[in-house]
């Protein structure tokens, strides 16, 4: 597993392709990482609050400095944020 600090990408992209080709729908729970295989299965938990959402990968990044996932805006409020 990993620790780090997971941030939310949208607006712009909604409706555009993700890098696997599907369609991002910011009303979805996927996610954005650099390394693990598209398809992948991921639970995100809020380390301050423990909620968790299970989101699969269907894009690369993110490209921000000490992130580690990019979240839908959907995953990101399932953990409390938003």
């Amino acid at each position: 597993g990993e620790t780090g600090f997971a941030s939310w990408y949208g607006g712009y992209f909604h409706g555009r392709r993700t890098a696997n080709g599907e369609t991002y729908d910011i009303r979805k729970f996927t996610a954005a990482h650099k390394q693990l295989p598209f398809g992948t299965k991921v639970l995100v938990t809020n380390l301050e609050n423990r909620q968790s959402v299970v989101v699969h990968i269907n894009d690369r990044g993110p490209f921000k400095p000490a992130r580690i996932i990019d979240l839908s805006p959907e995953a990101f409020k399932e953990i409390g944020y938003l």
